[in-house]
C-alpha cells in the first residue's frame, strides 16, 4: 500500500512539473502575440510609443477579461477547456500577423479594426490559460503558496525568455508571420502534449486530438508558404514585383520593381524610386561640397543605400568617407545585390569609403574626428526612436565633428505637406547654435521636398556653377532651391528636445493632414 502511494506521489509530481512546464510556454507565447502585434502596428502605422501603449493596454484588459470568464469553467472540465483554448490561443495568435498583414496590404481601412479586435480575443483567451492551470493543480491537492510562487515564476521566467529572443532572433531571423506561426504551433504542441500526459482525465480526447491535428497542419502548412503569401500582399501593398524583402532588428526593408524602376521601401515608406533619385542626391550632397572645393573628409549619416555615397565619391578632392549606418542588412544588401550596386556605382564598396554599422548618435559620442563636411540622411521623424536623431543635443553632437568652416546639411521631409516638421528642423539646428540655410526642390516620387544647409559660420553663399557635370541641378535650379514662395514660407514652431520630441508629434499632424 505505501509503495504504490509513493508511486502516485510520484506520478502526481511528474504531471505537475509538465504542468508547470506548459505554463513557461504559454506565457512566452501569450508575450510574444503581444510583441508581434505591437512591432507589427509600429512597422505599418508609425508611432511605435503610441502603438505599443494601446495594443498592451488592450491586450492587459482582454486577459483581465479572459481571467474573469475562467471562473465559468466547471471543476470537471479545467483540462478538456485548457487543451481547447491552447488550440484556439494557437490558431488564432499564429495565423493573426499573415492575416493582419494580408488586410493592411489588400483593405488596409479596417486595419485598425481588424488588428483590436484579434488582440483583444487572443487576449482573452491568454487570459484564461494560467487560471485554468492553477485549478487543474489546486484540484490536485497542491499546497496553494507552492501552486502561485510555482505558477508564477514559470509565467515571469516565459515571458522574459520571449522578450530577449523576439528582438534578438526570431524577428529578424525569422520575419513577423513565421515568428507568429512558430508560437501558434507551440500552443497547439503544448495542447497535444496534455492530451497525452492527462489522457485519462480528458474527456472526448479523441475528437480533441483530431483537431489539434488539424491545427497544427493549418499553421505548419502557413508556416511553410509564409514567404509567398508576404509577397503576394507586399505586391498588394506596393503594387510592383517584390524582389527583396527582408525584416531586420530594426526595420523591415522591401525592394520593388517595375521595368526599369527599382523602389526602396523601409516599414512600408518610400525611402527613393531609381527614376529620380538622382535628383534627391545630388540636391542632397552638391550644394554642400560644391563650395568646398578644399575637402577632404566627409562623413554619411544614414544613407545605407550608398546613393549619397556615391555622389560624394565624384569629386576627386575627397580622400575618404565615413558612412555610419545603424543596419547591417541594408549596408551589405546594397553592397552586393547587383542591380542596386549597379544603381550606387559601388560606392559602399570603394576604397575611399569605410562603413560602420551602428547607432549614429553613440559613434558621434565616442568617436573624436573631425570632417570637412557632414551629409545627414535618416528616414522621416515617424517615431521617437527616428525624432532623436533630429535634436537639439544630436545636433551638438554634429557640432563637435564638424570643421570650423565646414559645411553639413540634413534632410528635412517636405516644407509644402509637412511645414511644421520641416521648420522644427530648422529651429532645432539654430538652438543648436548653427546659422542656417533652408532650401527645397521637387522629386517627382515625393513631391516638393526640404534640406538644410547648416554650418558654423555664416559664410555659405549657394553654387553659382558645378565642376561635375550633373543630371538635374544647374545654376538656375540652384538659385530657386533657396527661393521659397508664398505657400511655404516660414511658420513658428518649437525646437525639437529629446524631453518633448516636438518633432514626432508635428511630423504626425502635419502627414494627418494630407494623407487619405
Amino acid at each position: 500500500m505505501i509503495a504504490v502511494n509513493i508511486k502516485s506521489d510520484r506520478t502526481g509530481a511528474h504531471l505537475d512539473r509538465i504542468l508547470i512546464l506548459s505554463v513557461f510556454v504559454v506565457a512566452s507565447c501569450g508575450l510574444a502575440y503581444e510583441l508581434i502585434a505591437g512591432a507589427l502596428a509600429s512597422y505599418l502605422l508609425g508611432d511605435s510609443v503610441l502603438q505599443f501603449s494601446s495594443i498592451i493596454g488592450c491586450y492587459l484588459f482582454a486577459m483581465g477579461v479572459g481571467s474573469h470568464l475562467s471562473k465559468y469553467v466547471k471543476d470537471e472540465n479545467t483540462l478538456g477547456a485548457f487543451v481547447e483554448i491552447e488550440l484556439l490561443v494557437g490558431l488564432i495568435g499564429g495565423l493573426s500577423t499573415t492575416l493582419l498583414f494580408l488586410v493592411f496590404a489588400w483593405a488596409s481601412a479596417p486595419f485598425r479594426s481588424v488588428l483590436y479586435a484579434l488582440v483583444f480575443i487572443i487576449g482573452v483567451f491568454v487570459g484564461m490559460e494560467i487560471p485554468l492551470v492553477m485549478r487543474v493543480m489546486n484540484a490536485r491537492n497542491a499546497e496553494f503558496k507552492e501552486l502561485v510562487s510555482r505558477v508564477l515564476t514559470f509565467d515571469y521566467l516565459g515571458a522574459l525568455a520571449v522578450s530577449l529572443l523576439f528582438p534578438l532572433v526570431l524577428a529578424p531571423h525569422l520575419g513577423m508571420a513565421r515568428t507568429g506561426l512558430l508560437f501558434g504551433v507551440l500552443n497547439a504542441a503544448v495542447a497535444v502534449w496534455t492530451c497525452w500526459c492527462f489522457r485519462n482525465s480528458i474527456p472526448q480526447l479523441a475528437a480533441k486530438l483530431s483537431r489539434a491535428g488539424l491545427v497544427l497542419l493549418a499553421l505548419l502548412t502557413a508556416f511553410a508558404f509564409s514567404d509567398r503569401l508576404t509577397t503576394w500582399a507586399e505586391k498588394g501593398l506596393f503594387g510592383d514585383d517584390v524582389i527583396h524583402a527582408e525584416t531586420t532588428r530594426y526595420q523591415r526593408m522591401v525592394v520593388t520593381r517595375w521595368h526599369d524602376d527599382l523602389r526602396l521601401y523601409l516599414n512600408g515608406n518610400l525611402q527613393f524610386s531609381s527614376r529620380d533619385e538622382h535628383r534627391y542626391h545630388e540636391a542632397l550632397v552638391h550644394p554642400v561640397l560644391a563650395t568646398l572645393p578644399w575637402a577632404k573628409r566627409v562623413l554619411i549619416l544614414g544613407g545605407g543605400d550608398g546613393l549619397a555615397l556615391r555622389e560624394v565619391l565624384r569629386y576627386p578632392n575627397i580622400e575618404h568617407t565615413t558612412l555610419v549606418d545603424l543596419d547591417p542588412a541594408m549596408t551589405t544588401l546594397f553592397a552586393t545585390a547587383p542591380q542596386l550596386t549597379a544603381l550606387n556605382k559601388g560606392s559602399l564598396k570603394d576604397k575611399r569609403a569605410t562603413v560602420i554599422n551602428a547607432d549614429a548618435a553613440q559613434w558621434l559620442e565616442s568617436n573624436s574626428e573631425v570632417f570637412d563636411a557632414i551629409i545627414i540622411d535618416f528616414p522621416d521623424p515617424t517615431n521617437f526612436a527616428l525624432g532623436k536623431l533630429y535634436s537639439v543635443p544630436m545636433y551638438r553632437l554634429v557640432q563637435r565633428h564638424l570643421s570650423q568652416n565646414g559645411l553639413a546639411v540634413v534632410q528635412s521631409t517636405s516644407p509644402y505637406f509637412a511645414p511644421k516638421s520641416y521648420w522644427c528642423i530648422d529651429a532645432t539646428l539654430r538652438e543648436a547654435g548653427f546659422h542656417t540655410w533652408p532650401y527645397h526642390t521637387y522629386v517627382p516620387s515625393f513631391g516638393e521636398w526640404g534640406f538644410i544647409l547648416f554650418a558654423s559660420t555664416a559664410t555659405y553663399r549657394p553654387p553659382e556653377r558645378y565642376a561635375l557635370p550633373m543630371r538635374f541641378l544647374d545654376a538656375a535650379s540652384t538659385r530657386l532651391m533657396f527661393q521659397f514662395p508664398a505657400d511655404m514660407q516660414k511658420v513658428d514652431v518649437e525646437p525639437n528636445r529629446l524631453n518633448s520630441q516636438s518633432l514626432v508629434h508635428y511630423f504626425e499632424d502635419d502627414w494627418r493632414n494630407v494623407q487619405r
